[in-house]
This record gives C-alpha cells, sequence and structure tokens, in this order.
C-alpha cells in the first residue's frame, strides 16, 4: 500500500451503517460513524472518517429536488411534465439518490439524460456550439496528420508541439481563519516520453517545492498565510507534446520477462479502484478467450470497452467504492472510469498496463481528461483513449481505430498513477483522492474542499514545432 492514499478502502464498512447508507439515511449514519470511530482500531479509523467525509460529498454530488431538476430540466426538453419526470426517474434516465426520504438529482444530470436515453435527443431544445464543432475538426485532421507523417517518416513519436500555460488556484475569504498557513498543490506536467521537454517560466512568491520530474502524480507545491480577501498561487511553465503512431505486426509480439520490473509493478492490483474482484475475472475470460498474444488481448478488451460501455459524467470519484466494477456491471462511465476499467482487465489477463491523466490540450478546446497506456513487447508502451475512441458517443469510425495503441499529442500528463501520494506529503484526503488536474488545498484544520477556491487554467500560447529542440 506504499504511497497509495486510498490504502484504508481495504478495510469493510460495518454492515449496519453501510445499509444506511445505501438507503440515504445519512444523519443516522454520521450518529453511527461517530459512535464506532470512538472504539475503532487505528487500522479502521481512516476508512470510518473518510465516510464521514462522504456523506457530505453525496450532498453536494446531489444538490437538486425533483421540483429544482424540472425547472432545469423543461429549459433543455420540450413538453417536459411533472409526470414524465417521475417516469424518466423510475426509468433510470435521471440520476438520483434517495438521501433523508427525498429524491436528489445528479449535478450534471441533464447531459446524462440524453446519452442514457438518446431516443429523447429530438426534443432537445438545441444550443449551438460552433467551438465544440471546430475542435472536433481540428482533432480529426490533428490525427490524420500524424498517420501521414509515420506513413512517410517513420512512426513512433512525431509532430511536436509547444504549449505555454498558466494555473492559478484562488482561495475564497473565509475558507480558513486569517493568518492561518494554507497549503496548495497545483499539477504540473512530467518530464517522460510524452513530453520531452517541461521548463517552469514563473511563478508566484508561495512555491516550496516542485516535485521531481517523473514522479507518479507530479505537482509544485505553494505555501501561503491567509488574507482577508483569500489566497492566490499560480505557476507559468512550457512544455513539448508530442503525437505517437505505431504500425503494430501482432506477429512480431514477445512473450513477457515475468521478472521484468514493468511486467511485475504493472500486472498487480492496486485497491480500491484497481483490484481482480470475481465479476471482472469472469468478464475478462468471457472477453479474452483463449488469445494468448498480449497485443491482440488488449486488442479484445478494447473492443468490449468501446462497444459497450456508454459515455456519461460521474460523480465524485471519492463516492466509488469501486470503479471499474461499477463501469463493467453499470456499462456506462466517464474516460477515467473507463480508463480504469481498461487497465484493470489488462492487468487481470497479464498486460502491464497504466494510467495517464490530465488535460486534453486542444487549443481550440481544452479540458481534464484522463486515458491509459499498456505495454507490449518489443514495442513498449502504446496508448488506450477508451472515451475518445468510443463507437457510442461518436459514431466517428477513425477514432476506434487510431485511439488503440496512438494518441494524436494534445495531451498534458502530470499522471501516471492513480491515488499516488504527494511530495511533499498531504494530510488530509484529497477533494480527489483517484485523479491530481486541477489541484488540492488544505489548512491545518483540514482539507479544502472544491467549493472554497477556484481553479483557472490557460493555454497562453501554443505552437507548431518542426522538431523537438525547437
Amino acid at each position: 500500500m506504499r504511497n497509495n492514499v486510498l490504502f484504508f478502502m481495504t478495510e469493510p464498512l460495518p454492515p449496519e451503517i453501510d445499509q444506511l447508507i445505501y438507503v440515504g439515511r445519512f444523519k443516522e449514519a454520521e450518529r453511527e460513524l461517530k459512535k464506532f470511530i470512538e472504539k475503532a482500531l487505528a487500522s479502521q479509523k481512516g476508512r470510518l472518517i473518510f465516510e464521514l467525509d462522504r456523506l457530505k460529498r453525496w450532498q453536494k454530488e446531489y444538490p437538486y429536488s425533483f421540483n429544482e431538476a424540472f425547472n432545469l430540466l423543461k429549459e433543455e426538453l420540450t413538453g417536459l411534465t411533472s409526470h414524465e419526470l417521475m417516469e424518466l426517474v423510475k426509468h433510470g434516465c435521471i440520476d438520483h439518490k434517495i438521501i433523508e426520504g427525498e429524491i436528489r438529482v445528479l449535478r450534471r444530470f441533464i447531459p446524462n439524460l440524453f446519452w442514457l436515453c438518446p431516443e429523447l435527443e429530438a426534443r432537445r431544445i438545441k444550443k449551438s456550439d460552433p467551438k465544440r464543432e471546430k475542435s472536433r475538426k481540428l482533432l480529426r485532421e490533428r490525427a490524420q496528420k500524424i498517420i501521414k507523417k509515420a506513413s512517410g517518416d517513420g512512426d513512433g513519436y512525431l509532430l511536436p508541439v509547444k504549449y505555454r500555460v498558466k494555473m492559478e488556484i484562488k482561495i475564497k475569504p473565509e475558507a480558513a481563519p486569517i493568518g492561518e498557513k494554507v497549503k496548495i498543490w497545483i499539477p504540473v506536467p512530467q518530464q517522460c516520453d510524452l513530453h520531452p521537454k517541461v521548463e517552469i517560466i514563473a511563478y508566484s512568491s508561495g512555491l516550496k517545492k516542485i516535485s521531481p520530474a517523473d514522479h507518479s502524480q507530479r505537482t509544485a507545491y505553494f505555501e501561503a498565510t491567509m488574507e482577508e480577501n483569500g489566497v492566490n498561487e499560480w505557476i507559468q511553465y512550457e512544455f513539448v507534446a508530442q503525437g505517437f503512431y505505431r504500425k503494430i505486426d501482432p506477429a512480431k509480439i514477445e512473450h513477457y520477462d515475468e521478472e521484468n520490473e514493468v511486467y511485475r509493478k504493472y500486472v498487480v492490483e492496486r485497491p480500491p479502484h484497481i483490484v481482480f474482484t470475481p465479476y471482472l475475472k469472469t468478464l475478462t475470460k468471457k472477453v479474452v478467450g483463449n488469445e494468448e498474444n498480449p497485443y491482440l488481448k488488449a486488442k479484445r478488451i478494447w473492443k468490449w470497452i468501446t462497444h459497450n460501455i456508454r459515455y456519461t459524467y460521474a460523480h465524485d470519484y471519492a463516492l466509488y467504492d469501486n470503479i471499474p466494477e461499477y463501469v463493467a456491471r453499470k456499462k456506462r462511465g466517464d474516460c477515467g472510469m473507463q480508463a480504469l476499467l481498461f487497465i484493470t482487465m489488462c492487468r487481470i489477463a497479464g498486460v502491464p498496463a497504466r494510467w495517464q491523466s490530465s488535460w486534453y490540450m486542444n487549443p481550440i478546446s481544452h479540458g481534464m481528461h484522463d486515458w491509459a497506456q499498456f505495454y507490449v513487447e518489443p514495442y513498449g508502451w502504446l496508448y488506450a483513449d477508451p472515451s475518445f475512441g468510443g463507437i457510442q458517443r461518436h459514431g466517428e469510425t477513425w477514432r476506434n481505430e487510431f485511439y488503440f495503441g496512438n494518441i494524436e499529442g494534445y495531451r498534458l500528463a502530470a499522471n501516471t498513477e492513480i491515488s499516488y501520494q504527494f511530495t511533499p506529503p498531504k494530510k488530509y484526503v484529497r477533494s480527489d483522492p483517484v485523479d491530481s488536474q486541477r489541484g488540492e488545498v488544505e489548512w491545518a484544520g483540514g482539507n479544502l474542499y472544491y467549493d472554497k477556491w477556484d481553479y483557472k487554467f490557460t493555454i497562453e500560447e501554443f505552437q507548431e514545432l518542426s522538431n523537438v529542440q525547437q
């Protein structure tokens, strides 16, 4: 469990508390948790304290009453009635949870509704998004350029691009008492094959440490004193990102040396989200069948996920006990959830696989994003982005072929592991204890959740390069 910030999730909850949370009796669950914490062993306390925190997160993630959800949705769906909304709830089209006997609705229930029940799309009040269409066109053109370049000049890493980025975190006034020290972690790119050059340009006065270039969840660490107007810390950096394309000949795939460090590190479990459960082992065996070629095993897993898992937004990752199990059973999940299912199934099948994440860096429209890598001999690490390659979401067949093994290079990768402890370590459970994308903040009194601060991520410059050294 070394450097796993969710190590305590291997401790089960008392069954009576688990049941209270399941049925939404949160007040009673809170009282019982506090009783258990008083008499719990040291090894159990972390799990119980985290569960208290999760009770608050459930309520933040499901903020809308039935009537509030109705008023929001009627602006998006023509002819909606209260009766129809209740039917949509009953049929699983509306993400909701019963809390204290009342229907509470997920923050991002509206986009999920149209993914879960696409027949409603015809009644959707359309809102034009020319920026989205331009960014998709640019992505498609970028992938085409990479394929063409690889066919002419040889495959591998190619067509580098350079970014200048500024990321800042502003802690709101009264988030912590004036005069108290606050600690801030802001993600920065790893130096790796995807990013051969990373340079810190400038930063605010609170910077204390930047973690090593290959740290599994790399950050810049700041300290500041809380003031009346809050705190503002920032960092500016440049980095090069490369596209990657490799033509694989399955006949040339070699069997692994099982004593190899890569194999030993990336075919094992990492609880709670990379676990070889009976359900996932049975599914993987069914999907992989009798295939023995590692590359073709991964391809079968890829095909099953990208043809069967529907893209939907998730609630807070901290609220899932086992993300891949959820995705496989419910056949839905966002980018990181699909990547974790791919990684877990590959590892079950004996194919080394790992996490990679932080931001999708399309110069027209960027956003937080997660994907995966898998390893085959003699080719090394290849890429897999199941949410970008999903058939159901995009309907663009080129994506399904391209994103198994390759990547366009519009990426910022700060992470190659999930739930990895920062340098220096964060004391309290993170706002996102799985990934690291927008940053983390705490003070002596505890973690500061996202509602206590704002972040701003700006691509200040973008440049296409002729070579990495330019």
